[in-house]
């Protein structure tokens, strides 16, 4: 495994743009070192690496980049990880409660196209029964 990676290994690792590795590097959570004429190539180390992966595990969870920055930095530092893992677990319920208020959200949306779904088809049976009892007398008369 290399001690180095350039963005497209990193983009073909992770299944990414190399445009969306720059993105997350302006947004302070990767930082490549440059070589090359002029710092032209971007140099990412294996903390690099690991920063995206864990960025992209962030974005699969829901959360914003300023969550993910906020945690991952909460890592880099030898502090207490008592109150890191206690952070994280507060991020963690946050997005849960969220999540479980869009699913609840969701259901209720489902629950109203249903109701829409089923009126709509009594209606169009009740307009059906309706036009065949009209063409009924008309049908007699012609016999």
């Amino acid at each position: 495994m290399p001690t180095t990676y350039t963005i497209a290994e990193l983009a073909r690792e992770f299944d990414i743009t190399a445009r969306a590795i720059r993105f997350y590097e302006d947004q302070g959570l990767l930082s490549p070192s440059r070589e090359g004429v002029g710092g032209r190539n971007r140099v990412y180390t294996p903390r690099d690496r690991t920063r995206l992966k864990l960025t992209l595990r962030g974005k699969r969870l829901g959360l914003t980049l300023s969550e993910i920055k906020s945690i991952v930095d909460m890592y880099e530092s030898p502090k207490d990880t008592r109150a890191q893992i206690d952070r994280f677990l507060g991020v963690l319920a946050h997005q849960r409660e969220t999540l479980e208020q869009q699913r609840a959200d969701i259901e209720m949306a489902l629950e109203e196209i249903a109701a829409h779904e089923e009126e709509c088809r009594r209606l169009l049976a009740d307009s059906a029964a309706g036009m065949a009892a009209d063409l009924a007398p008309e049908a007699s008369k012609a016999a």
